[in-house]
């Protein structure tokens, strides 16, 4: 392949399957990873209280011009810095980790395909679809393992922001996806079904992309 990277995008709601889907799929190709969670704004200067209480399911509480600037340099084959956020702070950490550029990356996150900007750069557009009930459940389980929260406080969170922002920004992107999933498919089946578009894009006759895709795990 050449220099640049191919990168597959995953978008969906919250709780529908994209970081399930993004893992398989790393694993099954062995490469990174970018999720746009690492490009939330930094809220230090707010109380602690007042952060908790922020929209962070709406576009603007990420920097997506950072975010788009580094998928561009991935794609160009440029090594890129991502920032770390600390979920139970809402702060952006002074560290930085490195991340290089791989044969394929894959980016995941609400609003994958939500810019015009970066679904340019995407090879293959992902949308995992789900219903809230199950969407909720699981970002429950998530936020209260993971994350530092109640059970009550994610319940308050997704009704207020987490649905109707889904309803407003994220389920409209499934009009923009090469590949629509089911978070309740097989995982399997997503993998392969992703993994096909690749083929379709890059083209079969390509050596070094089928011996990627079909090396074992």
């Amino acid at each position: 392949m050449a220099a640049t990277s191919y990168l597959i995008g995953i978008a969906g709601p919250s709780g529908a399957g994209k970081s399930y889907l993004a893992w398989h799929l790393a694993n099954r190709l062995s490469v990174p990873v970018l999720a746009l969670d690492h490009y939330y704004r930094d809220l230090s200067h707010l109380p602690l209280e007042q952060r908790a209480h922020s929209n962070f399911d709406e576009p603007a509480a990420l920097e997506h011009e950072l975010l788009i600037a580094h998928i561009a340099d991935l794609h160009a084959g440029r090594t890129v810095y991502v920032p770390l956020y600390d979920f139970s702070l809402h702060t952006r950490s002074p560290v930085t980790r490195i991340f290089a550029p791989a044969p394929f990356v894959i980016v995941e996150g609400l609003f994958t395909l939500l810019w015009p900007e970066l679904r340019r750069l995407l090879g293959t557009g992902v949308y995992v679809d789900m219903t809230d009930d199950v969407c909720l459940r699981r970002r429950q389980e998530r936020d209260v393992g993971e994350r530092g929260r109640t059970p009550e406080s994610v319940l308050e969170q997704f009704r207020a922001t987490v649905a109707p922002m889904a309803d407003r920004y994220v389920r409209p992107t499934r009009v923009h996806a090469h590949v629509v999933l089911s978070g309740n498919a097989p995982i399997d089946e997503g993998v392969s079904r992703v993994l096909d578009h690749v083929r379709q894009q890059l083209g079969r006759t390509a050596p070094s992309v089928e011996a990627l895709l079909t090396q074992p795990r």
